[in-house]
């Protein structure tokens, strides 16, 4: 009909000695620009080794995705991180630290392979990255179950700290969450619960030249100052030049973080797909 009408109106026009009105300009669609730089890939080794010091340095902090973990920002999203070609920028805050992040001291080519790892990352506004698979229980839960015996049994219990994980962490995603970043807030339960797996406080002893010992939990540490909590809930902070005074951190997550580096995708799978079974 429509087609019908402007035929009408063009030969009524052309008979007053006037051009047909032309019909009007289809609209031009234009992809909005993608606002997240996209990197050739990286040397793979140096992804590998990037993923084993981000794992060690960054991940309580900042996730194992990049995301914001315990505390730490988004990454990912970071005006930064984003402008960061390859850790020149990135090297500068591991370097000169910021509030609540001590300094590290790490190598040009250690920082350049923690940015590469960070980058590696793919980001989009819809961000594409976070399309999971349906299920993360893809692993032998029997060959979970050997692991654990070999690499957890001297710390955890099946029978003991860890009856019933997983009746009390029903979410499989959640669960390796709590086991693989415990103190995370991942075994928490929903609704600020207390958690699921309970983790003892870092601890901290402070020798003073003259002798004197001053032991509590830790609150902050880094090249300049620690300060802690005693007994009594008073908090002292005291200054460190080098080697004084005498600092002792026990951090009862040091396993876990010193395995984070060691896992395999395979060892993570299959010890998450064990633990579900422990009910």
């Amino acid at each position: 009909m429509s087609v019908l009408i402007l035929a009408l109106v063009a030969a009524a026009l052309a008979l007053h000695g006037q051009s047909p009105v032309p019909a009007p300009a289809k609209p031009v669609f234009r992809a909005r620009p993608n606002p997240y730089p996209d990197r050739p890939p990286a040397n793979p080794a140096s992804l590998e080794r990037g993923k084993a010091m981000y794992g060690v340095n960054c991940t309580f902090c900042h996730g194992a995705d990049a995301r914001g973990g315990s505390g730490g920002p988004n990454l990912l999203r970071s005006e930064l991180v984003l402008q960061d070609k390859a850790g020149e920028r990135i090297g500068q805050v591991i370097r000169e630290g910021r509030e609540g992040m001590p300094r590290m001291s790490l190598t040009d080519q250690q920082i350049e392979d923690i940015a590469n790892f960070v980058h590696s990352f793919k980001v989009s506004g819809y961000d594409q990255s976070r399309m999971t698979p349906p299920s993360i229980l893809v692993g032998d839960a029997k060959a979970g179950e050997a692991y654990f015996a070999a690499t957890c049994a001297s710390c955890h219990s099946v029978t003991g700290n860890l009856r019933g994980i997983g009746s009390r962490i029903s979410d499989p995603k959640l669960l390796q969450q709590t086991w693989l970043m415990p103190g995370t807030g991942g075994g928490r339960g929903f609704g600020g619960g207390a958690p699921v797996v309970r983790v003892s406080p870092t601890t901290v002893t402070v020798t003073l030249a003259g002798g004197a010992k001053h032991e509590g939990r830790l609150n902050r540490i880094d090249d300049f100052f620690v300060t802690l909590t005693d007994a009594e809930g008073v908090q002292r902070t005291f200054t460190r030049d080098g080697a004084v005074p005498k600092v002792e951190v026990k951090d009862p997550l040091k396993p876990h973080k010193d395995l984070l580096s060691k896992y395999t995708d395979k060892d993570i799978h299959n010890l998450t797909a064990y633990l579900v079974t422990v009910k």
